[in-house]
């Protein structure tokens, strides 16, 4: 049996379009490469109302101290870095672009931005307006639209724009070609990849190479695998720009309450973080008690959640002394945090951290027996 098209479909089988479509709807199975469904996926948060699970958030999280994984739950899943990679990507130019930017465009270039007014204009700012049709991004509107607000799409709002802008000034400045910067085959993606092989050994290999949402290559890698990556930034930390310039301008980097911004300025100096697509935080952790630099990565296994992914960052950080706050009151259920989510040896301070504050509602049961044995019911 085949696939049952439309008849005029482009995609059909035997149509022109078919070759570049799957053969399945239920997927294909590709040796090496575990789908979804074949990874053991944790409980991370769960959401009780009145003592019953409702909603429950799985996903996968890695702890790395210096190149060695510490703690692993959820399962060592193969997943896109996407633009939790960032500061990896920017990795390639910051000599040229060290001395020829000030740190507001320094941080808007390893951002994901909302697409506000300061975040368009950091971005903008690296560029020279007759350079600006160089720029690939997709067209966007904001993240975040106040009130009624409907913005005309455009390239700057595009929550990669900083890091388009960022690549083609430093490949001006390296004099490699800007066109087809975007492409595998450039100059960018062959430094990114280098950048990468010195975080997890010269031998190592993406199994997949796809098109991030805006356009340039993201590469796959395990959870553990970025974890590495991220405790190496904490290693890295004085070697470059980047560290300095996440913490000096924490809501360039995502914005308005956002998680990632939130986070950096919680860690004052000691924390940087970055939110990627989709489902990811990477967060890189200079603690005494982890003197090679501490990684954490959350992947969440249904994509990006935010509310959850906070309360998961507020009970990693918590158990690191580091106060993250909760985010906005609950309107419904209680979120309760899953010990997996910390090393075995941090599960009694995580059992000190709640996820709930005073304004929270309690508003999900009535304070009182209700005894459903009588006639009445």
């Amino acid at each position: 049996m085949s696939l049952r098209h439309d008849s005029h479909s482009a995609v059909a089988p035997g149509r022109p379009g078919s070759g570049i479509f799957p053969d399945s709807p239920l997927g294909e199975n590709v040796e090496g490469i575990p789908s979804g469904r074949d990874v053991e996926w944790e409980p991370l948060v769960d959401y009780r109302r009145n003592g019953v699970s409702e909603t429950t958030i799985h996903g996968a999280v890695a702890w790395s101290h210096g190149d060695e994984v510490i703690h692993s739950f959820g399962g060592n899943v193969l997943c896109y870095g996407r633009s939790m990679m960032k500061p990896f990507m920017l990795k390639a130019f910051v000599d040229e672009l060290d001395n020829e930017t000030n740190w507001e465009q320094k941080a808007i270039s390893v951002a994901s931005h909302n697409g506000d007014s300061e975040h368009v204009a950091a971005a903008q700012s690296l560029l020279s307006e007759s350079e600006w049709g160089l720029m690939l991004t997709p067209l966007d509107v904001p993240l975040i639209q106040f009130g009624r607000q409907v913005r005309r799409p455009r390239r700057w709002y595009h929550t990669c724009s900083g890091e388009h802008a960022a690549i083609l000034k430093g490949c001006r400045l390296k004099g490699w070609n800007r066109a087809g910067y975007t492409l595998p085959h450039h100059e960018v993606f062959k430094s990114y990849m280098q950048t990468l092989r010195g975080f997890l050994g010269e031998e190592w290999q993406p199994l997949r190479i796809a098109k991030d949402g805006c356009g340039l290559p993201t590469v796959s890698n395990t959870v553990n695998e970025l974890a590495r990556t991220y405790a190496g930034l904490v290693r890295q930390k004085n070697d470059d720009w980047i560290w300095e310039a996440m913490i000096r301008h924490p809501d360039l980097i995502g914005g308005f309450n956002r998680l990632d911004s939130t986070i950096i300025k919680a860690g004052e100096g000691k924390v940087i973080a970055k939110e990627g697509a989709d489902g990811l935080l990477g967060m890189a952790i200079e603690h005494p008690d982890y003197p090679k630099g501490l990684g954490v990565v959350v992947k969440v296994a249904h994509g990006w959640n935010s509310q959850a992914t906070w309360y998961i960052a507020r009970a990693i950080l918590g158990v690191l002394g580091i106060e993250l706050r909760n985010p906005y009151p609950l309107h419904r259920q209680k979120a309760f945090i899953v010990p997996g989510v910390v090393p075995s040896n941090l599960i009694e301070i995580l059992e000190t951290i709640p996820t709930w504050d005073e304004w929270d509602p309690d508003s999900d049961r009535w304070h009182y027996e209700i005894d459903t044995s009588g006639d009445e019911f």
